[in-house]
Parts: C-alpha cells; sequence; structure tokens
C-alpha cells in the first residue's frame, strides 16, 4: 500500500506536505521506478514554503480526501521544493512556456514514466473559477488521455524534449561597445513607471537585472535620466508597503503598481540584489534613505536570517495563521493601544493608518504620501514609535522560516553584506559574511564540488552553475575586502569546476546543471534574466575580475567566449538580457583601485574611504596594509607607496595612474575612468 513518503525529508516545504492523504514520493529514482513499475502517469508538483498560492493548493485539494483518492489512484505524485531542485523547475518551467503557458508556481506538470513532460499549468482550484478547469476534471482527462490517447502522449513528450534541447547556431556577434549600451540606457528609461519608479504596469518585481544595468549606464554615460530613474524606483521601494517598516527588509513583489500592496513572502535573494543596488547608490548620492534601509535589511539579515551554523535562511512565508499578510498589517485601534492617542496620531498621519485601512480593512505600513525624511528629531520619534509596534508585533504568530542554507542565494547574501560592510565601515556584517562564505565552505564543499542545499546536517541536490557563480562573486568581494589568499583560491577552483562540469563546448556557455547530473533530462542553457542573476551573465564580470587579480588571460578570454555564445540570444531579445549586458561594462572598461596603506593609519584610512564616495560599479576595489598585499600579476604588480606615504593607483585594464596620495585626486582620477568623454 502507497503512503506519504516526506515525513523524512529536510525541505520545509516538502514537510508542509508531509501529512496530505496524497501518496507524495520525493523526486528520486524510487519514484521514477514507481512511475514504471505501475505504468501511470507521473504528477509533479513544484513549489516552495513561502508561496501563497502552494499554500492555497494544499488547503484545496491536497488536503481534501477525495481529492487525494483520485490523486493516488491515478498518478504517481511527486512533489519537489523548487528552490532545493532549481535544475529541475528550470527544466519544467521551460517546458510549460513551451506549451504557451504562463509560468508560476506552484508548477503542475504531468509526466510519462520517462519523466518527460506532455503537459501541464500552475494553480487549479478544486472546482471551475477564475476561467481554469477544475483540479479533479484536469485529474480525470489527464488519465484519460494517458489510458486511450498513448500516442498523442508520446508525441507531446517527444516535441517539448525536442524544443528544450534546441541549439540555435551561433551565427552573431556580439556589438560590446559604448555606442549600443549608450543608446540602450537612453531607451530604457522610458519603461519606467516616472511617478512610482519600477518597470510600467502591475504587478511590480524589483526586476535587479533590469535596474543594475539601467545604474551602470547612468554612471557610464553620465545619463541624468536614468540616475533618476533609478533613484524613483528605489525611494519608492524604500517608503512603499513591500518594505517592512517595522522590521526590515523586503517582500518578494508588490501587485499593484505603487509598491503598496506585497506578496508578503521575504526572500533571501531579494534583499540581497536590493541592498547591493541600494548601496551603490548611496555612494552617488549620500542619501539618508538608502542608507537607513541597508541599515535596517542588514539588521534584519542578522537577527532573523541566519540560519544554524551561521549560514543565510531561504525565506520567511507570506502566511501566518492561514491568512496572508497578517504578521505585518495593522488596525488603528492597535496602533493607538500600543502607542496612545498624541503619538498614534503623528505615526498614522506618517505611515497611512486610517480607520478603514488601506488593504482589506487593515493597515499596510508605507510613506508612500509623503516619501521624504522628514527631521531628524522626527525621524527620531518615529524610530522608537516603530520598536514599541515591533515588540508588539513579536507577539503575534509568526510566518513560517524556511531555514534552509542555499548556496547560491548564500553567495549573494555574502556579496552584497561585504560591500555594505565597506561602505558604512560595519565590521558586524563582514564578519557574519565572512561566517557565512566559511559554512558554505566546510559543510557544503567536497573535492571542488558544491551542493546546492543544506539543511539540519544534510546536503541535497548537487550545485547548479548559479552556485559556484554566486560563491565566485562572494569569494571575490570578501578578497577585496581582508585580502584573505584562500579566498582568490577558493574562485580559482569554483572556476576550474565550472570549466571542467558545466562549460558547453559545442555552443558556448555554461550549462545550468553540470554534466554528472543524472536525474535531470535536458541540461538547461541561456543567458536571459529571471529573479536572480543568470551564472553566464553574472560570470562575466567574476572572469574580468579574475583576470584584473591574476594576470591570467585565460579567465578574459572565456569572459569573451560567453559573449559569443549568446550573441544570437541577445539579437532576439535585448532586453531580456539586462544582466549580461550589464556584464560588458566590465569587457570594455574592466576597472580596478588599490589603496597601499602605510604605518599613517589616519591618512591610510582616508584614502581608503575615498573610494567608497562615488559609485564603482563592477570595478575591483583593493585595500592592502603594505606592498605585501599588491596582486603579484596583473597591473598592479610591483606597485608601492610612496616615499612613505599611502598611495592608490586606478588602472583601466593594464593602463594604471600615476600614484596617487590626496583622497580629492584619486575621486578626481575614478570619476575620469569610470565615464570617460567618449563614452559620454
Amino acid at each position: 500500500m502507497s503512503e506519504n513518503r516526506l515525513a523524512h525529508e529536510t525541505s520545509p516545504y516538502l514537510l508542509q506536505h508531509k501529512d496530505n492523504p496524497v501518496h507524495w514520493w520525493a523526486w528520486g529514482p524510487e519514484a521514477l521506478a514507481e512511475a514504471q513499475r505501475t505504468a501511470k502517469p507521473i504528477l509533479l508538483s513544484i513549489g516552495y514554503a513561502a508561496c501563497h498560492w502552494c499554500h492555497v493548493m494544499a488547503h484545496e485539494s491536497f488536503e481534501d480526501p477525495a481529492v487525494a483518492r483520485l490523486m493516488n489512484e491515478l498518478f504517481v505524485n511527486i512533489k519537489v521544493d523548487r528552490e532545493e531542485r532549481p535544475d529541475l523547475d528550470a527544466v519544467y518551467m521551460r517546458a510549460l512556456h513551451s506549451l504557451g503557458e504562463p509560468g508560476g508556481w506552484p508548477l503542475t506538470m504531468f509526466l510519462d514514466e520517462e519523466a518527460r513532460p506532455f503537459w501541464g499549468g500552475t494553480y487549479f482550484p478544486p472546482t471551475p473559477r477564475y476561467g481554469r478547469p477544475g483540479f479533479t476534471q484536469v485529474l480525470r482527462e489527464v488519465s484519460r488521455v494517458w489510458a486511450v490517447e498513448r500516442d498523442k502522449v508520446a508525441h507531446n513528450a517527444g516535441a517539448l524534449i525536442a524544443h528544450l534541447n534546441v541549439r540555435e547556431e551561433v551565427k552573431a556577434t556580439p556589438v560590446i561597445e559604448d555606442k549600443v549600451l549608450a543608446d540602450l540606457t537612453g531607451r530604457m528609461v522610458s519603461a519606467v513607471d516616472p511617478v512610482h519608479g519600477g518597470i510600467t504596469g502591475a504587478p511590480k518585481f524589483p526586476q535587479w537585472s533590469f535596474f543594475w544595468l539601467l545604474w551602470r549606464g547612468a554612471i557610464r554615460f553620465r545619463h541624468e535620466g536614468a540616475k533618476g530613474a533609478v533613484d524613483t524606483t528605489l525611494t519608492n521601494l524604500c517608503q512603499g508597503g513591500i518594505y517592512d517598516h517595522l522590521g526590515g527588509g523586503f517582500a518578494r513583489y508588490s501587485v499593484d503598481e505603487r509598491w503598496l500592496v506585497p506578496h508578503f513572502e521575504k526572500m533571501l535573494y531579494d534583499n540581497a540584489l536590493l541592498l547591493d543596488l541600494l548601496c551603490e547608490a548611496y555612494r552617488e548620492s549620500n542619501n539618508e534613505l538608502y542608507a537607513r534601509r541597508i541599515e535596517e535589511t542588514a539588521e534584519w539579515v542578522l537577527r532573523e536570517m541566519t540560519a544554524e551554523g551561521g549560514g543565510f535562511a531561504a525565506s520567511l512565508d507570506a502566511d501566518s495563521e492561514g491568512h496572508e499578510g497578517k504578521f505585518y498589517t495593522w488596525d488603528k485601534a492597535e496602533v493607538v493601544e500600543v502607542l496612545g492617542e498624541a503619538d498614534a496620531a503623528v505615526f498614522c498621519a506618517a505611515y497611512d493608518v486610517s480607520e478603514t485601512g488601506n488593504w482589506e480593512g487593515r493597515t499596510i505600513l508605507n510613506r508612500l504620501g509623503d516619501p521624504q525624511l522628514r527631521s531628524p528629531s522626527e525621524e527620531e520619534a518615529l524610530a522608537q514609535m516603530r520598536l514599541l509596534l515591533l515588540a508588539r508585533r513579536a507577539g503575534r504568530v509568526r510566518p513560517g522560516w524556511d531555514d534552509k542554507v542555499l548556496t547560491d542565494w548564500n553567495g549573494l547574501m555574502i556579496a552584497a553584506l561585504t560591500h555594505a560592510a565597506r561602505v558604512f565601515d560595519r565590521p558586524k556584517w563582514l564578519t557574519a559574511a565572512a561566517t557565512a562564505f566559511g559554512f558554505i565552505v566546510e559543510r557544503m564543499e567536497r573535492e571542488g564540488r558544491l551542493a546546492h542545499s543544506w539543511r539540519r546536517g544534510q546536503v541535497k541536490a548537487p550545485g547548479t552553475a548559479s552556485d559556484y557563480a554566486n560563491m565566485i562573486w562572494a569569494a571575490l568581494r570578501l578578497l577585496q575586502a581582508t585580502g584573505e589568499p584562500a579566498l582568490l583560491i577558493a574562485a580559482e577552483r569554483w572556476c576550474a569546476t565550472l570549466e571542467q562540469h558545466f562549460w558547453v563546448e559545442d555552443g558556448g556557455g555554461y550549462a545550468f546543471t553540470a554534466n554528472d547530473t543524472a536525474d535531470v533530462i535536458v541540461r538547461m542553457r541561456g543567458a536571459h534574466d529571471d529573479a536572480t542573476p543568470n551564472a553566464n551573465a553574472l560570470m562575466i564580470s567574476n572572469l574580468v575580475a579574475l583576470d584584473l587579480l591574476t594576470g591570467k588571460r585565460a579567465y578574459l578570454d572565456r569572459a569573451e567566449a560567453i559573449a559569443h555564445a549568446f550573441a544570437a540570444d541577445l539579437a532576439r531579445n535585448t532586453l531580456g538580457h539586462c544582466g549580461l549586458l550589464a556584464g560588458f561594462f566590465d569587457l570594455i572598461a574592466p576597472q580596478q583601485v588599490i589603496v597601499l596603506g602605510t604605518a599613517d593609519a589616519e591618512a591610510s584610512a582616508q584614502l581608503a574611504q575615498a573610494m567608497f564616495k562615488l559609485s564603482l560599479p563592477g570595478a575591483v576595489q583593493l585595500v592592502v596594509a603594505d606592498e605585501r598585499g599588491v596582486p603579484r600579476a596583473g597591473a598592479l604588480a610591483g606597485k608601492t607607496a610612496l616615499a612613505g606615504k599611502p598611495a592608490a593607483y586606478a588602472c583601466i585594464g593594464p593602463t594604471c595612474s600615476l600614484p596617487l596620495t590626496a583622497p580629492d585626486e584619486l575621486l578626481k582620477v575614478l570619476r575620469e575612468q569610470r565615464s570617460p568623454p567618449t563614452a559620454a
């Protein structure tokens, strides 16, 4: 007799389903063998712990004994956590797109006994509504087709696999030049909502790759419109309901165009990417709002998102007590009860709290009505009120916490926290980043191979290209902050693994899965944007940095080969490859700066701090205590301090400035290098 087999899994998402009457299997050879033994089709359900509609479908269908009975009778039912197995999710989500269906989670796919998809969808209601068929209807019809139209099933499965395996010849040559990127920067501005920021329309996602490219264009081409579009977006993100004004951290996206109503789940990756972009924007503008959000979000990560052993946890759920957003929303009476009438009047005016609320009768705290910061004394008073409300909120039933440690998302947060620690001189943040890095190396790496997921002492799933790319970025960021030689060794080791197990010889680029990942039916290869950075896109910048730091030309050659591998894709869908294009800036003008300290600690610190006083997106930024820390190869080899004074050298590619000893002098040269007259 079959039964639910999820009780011994470590994934919080799978464990959410361990008591379903559905006879769930986890993905693995046993589940696939069961499909072959019983000659039943596979129902594959993919979701994640913080997914609101996954919870809805679970309550409506998977917890219903009658629906479960039908599922058990007709299918071999397999549950997958998309965060634990992003490689599987990528394959089956691409298959759904190939059917002309929009993506999303829960992903519901029907597979043959060889795990080939033949039909699917996302959320299905238990009975027909929202223009969707009822789930039981779907189950019966798919089972009927499987039984009496097996040739149709085989045809669909074969066609989908063939489509997923298509690789067009690389016929295009990438145009990596300022003129093209400058023109694109100008055109991108028109896609941004001029009032609220973000891409025009709703729902609104942070779209990091788009805004990272736009920011790089704004800086290199001195494009004030582009800079303003990014600033408008970040200001509204920071003051909208998508931001948790009490606890810190950003939700995944907003359902409206104003950033008011979020889907309340908080993901580690969104917060890492926004933290990093806010740091870059703060360096340029010295915007106090950005500084506050960076501080609050970094502290939230350390307080609420640090898992056992110091790795960073994956997510916080949108739901608590079965209701989306219940933990985060307020009614006016409770605010008055906590703060008293006088302070509540001030707070409610600032944070849009009213008797009727701004969402389903309750209030999502936001400052969109007046996003400018008030006077320091007023802001301090509001901060004290927020602390009181945060203390009250702490007594509520908390949203679910997915504490699995994902290598790729940790790489992003390590890189971001390291950046923030350097900009704001916060050793605690740097220590947290270094601790998380050590966790990954010690518990999730074996003989140069990274695992993707860890929880409760168990590693799960082989590493993907994104695990390696993001951890290389983390290693390079920490290397620049600490000068620790082991970090460069780690970055080069992981590059070698990518080269050996992920590089696709007959088309170029890194595949998402390794050549020895046995249970993925198609090795996906692409450079398109997603919610997280694409490995191929990020590796261009990583490889340029490694070339600068080591002087090994092979790294630069590989970066250029990635650009060529996806030139045809780029030509077909330019704005679908913003991350890749952002890497082109590093190919055009690879920038690095080093500050060599001396015994004069104050002068050394002033010179070191200067390079964080303006945005240098993509630049390698080194501070070394003395000449022993200078790279032994590349443009910086042999650089020395000047007559006992600390000195800085600013370089573009192989060409470096004369030694610079004054902060203003260094800033002037860096400003000229990052945006030369020919580019602007």
